[in-house]
């Protein structure tokens, strides 16, 4: 058996792993978990993104779950994560499926879960639906059921979900002109329909399973070749958005890299002081300290999660969270949805200019005025299997006491391990969805962090 559930789902190399044979796995055992839900006569849902034979795999998962007895909706075009999340919520579904693999190379396919209230599927959901997998018979008979497979325009649910959550007028009126770099994934066409075109300029917007050779993961490392197009075009800011639309980069209008770590605090900040909405916040292992200044200043509750936007969704489900995120660009107000969206995150801020008549390096920079300046990158680190298990070990231990020259000052082990040092910190951690060694690093410099990340590729 092929099979193995990570950060968020299954993820494997097409072909190799990635077969109609294990996904059948997948879905039997998934459909095991559906047919005990509540909501299981209201049926689930299946959607897909860009990548090769995505359609085909939906297809397929679609009649596997209609074989099994599930009433099916399935996707009549490809679709972002938060549009499948949003319908499953929307509609009280047992659950849904996306076929993606979000930020992950070309050559890797994925199979995500969606639960009933419109996010990931908590680690106990997922553990229930592993433990069902052992006893699939992988040669049971798949007899779909046509009636019960509905074709659905998702995309146009989600659509018109928007426009009633974001004040799309103010934003057209503000003439603010975008550009929307959708990394050939499924949020293209999104921002157009949204917004006037003529105030759009698009940038991979179309269809390349192969996507040009790069992650489709709104990081530096993969927008080189934008920033040049974007300032060619003199466009105000950018949206950039993964393979299956749900994290989000942007660019202010120099062209400097907004993160996510950034986006959190200025919509944070914009949540508190200027909409005077009250809440509690919830953040991943590997987020932006700043979070904490924000809420210790306000008095909100703060919730230091494991990394996975799994995890934060979770508790938007339980919890009065306000706004929840993780440090990999996925970002969710759980009054538009417990599901992180760079499309909806996008758009929240293209408001906030309109409303605030500011520039994103504007908002950024009352952000830093208010509450220091601080830097972050990370670095991927591949290793052999060995040599990164070596690495886990020594960090496990706790045992180093100096990050390039700065005396360490604390460690935590939530989820990684994490070194603390006067100004920043250095976090060391595998990768849930890929074979690589992730070093994170936050510091109250630039050079601090490229410092900090010279001294971790050492380590390999």
């Amino acid at each position: 058996m092929q099979v193995k559930f990570g950060t968020d789902g299954w993820r494997a190399i097409i072909a190799k792993d990635y077969t109609y044979d294990n996904l059948k796995l997948c879905a039997l055992a998934s459909a095991t978990y559906f047919l005990s839900h509540p909501n299981r006569a209201k049926g689930v849902c299946v959607g897909y993104d860009t990548r090769f034979m995505s359609k085909e795999f939906a297809r397929y998962t679609a009649e596997v779950f209609s074989s099994c007895g599930l009433k099916v909706y399935l996707s009549d075009s490809f679709v972002s994560t938060p549009a499948v999340s949003l319908f499953t919520k929307a509609k009280q579904l047992a659950g849904g499926i996306v076929i993606t693999a979000s930020h992950n190379p070309a050559n890797y396919n994925g199979f995500k879960v969606k639960s009933s209230f419109g996010g990931p599927a908590s680690p106990d959901v997922i553990s229930e639906i592993e433990s069902y997998l052992p006893g699939v018979d992988p040669e049971a008979p798949v007899q779909p059921d046509e009636k019960l497979i509905e074709p659905v325009d998702m995309k146009g649910f989600y659509v018109n979900y928007l426009k009633a959550h974001i004040d799309l007028k103010l934003i057209r009126d503000s003439r603010i002109k975008i550009a929307h770099n959708a990394m050939y994934g499924a949020g293209q066409d999104l921002i157009t329909r949204l917004l006037d075109e003529s105030m759009v300029n698009c940038y991979h917007c179309s269809l390349n399973p192969g996507f040009g050779g790069i992650n489709p993961e709104p990081i530096p490392p993969y927008i080189e070749e934008f920033v040049d197009f974007f300032k060619e075009v003199e466009t105000d800011v950018a949206i950039i958005n993964d393979g299956d639309a749900d994290r989000i980069g942007m660019l202010d209008e120099k062209g400097d890299f907004v993160d996510s770590h950034k986006l959190f605090a200025i919509i944070l900040k914009d949540l508190v002081e200027e909409k005077h909405q009250t809440g509690e916040v919830a953040k991943t292992f590997a987020l932006t300290d700043i979070i904490d200044r924000i809420c210790q200043k306000h008095g909100l509750i703060m919730h230091e999660l494991p990394v996975g936007f799994k995890y934060v969704s979770t508790l938007m489900s339980t919890n009065n969270i306000l706004i929840g995120g993780e440090e990999s660009g996925g970002l969710g107000i759980t009054g538009f949805l417990p599901e992180r969206d760079g499309i909806y995150i996008g758009l929240l801020i293209l408001e906030m200019m309109a409303r605030q008549e500011k520039t994103l390096s504007q908002l950024v920079q009352e952000l830093y005025d208010e509450y220091g300046f601080f830097a972050y990158s990370r670095l991927d680190l591949r290793v052999s299997e060995e040599r990164k298990a070596g690495i886990i070990a020594e960090a496990k231990e706790g045992k180093l006491t100096s990050i390039a020259g700065n005396p360490v000052t604390k460690y935590s082990d939530l989820d990684g391990y994490k070194y603390h040092f006067e100004g920043g910190w250095m976090l060391i951690r595998p990768s849930g969805t890929e074979p690589i060694l992730r070093i994170y690093c936050e510091a109250d410099s630039q050079e601090k962090v490229d410092k900090v990340l010279n001294f971790a590729s050492k380590l390999a």
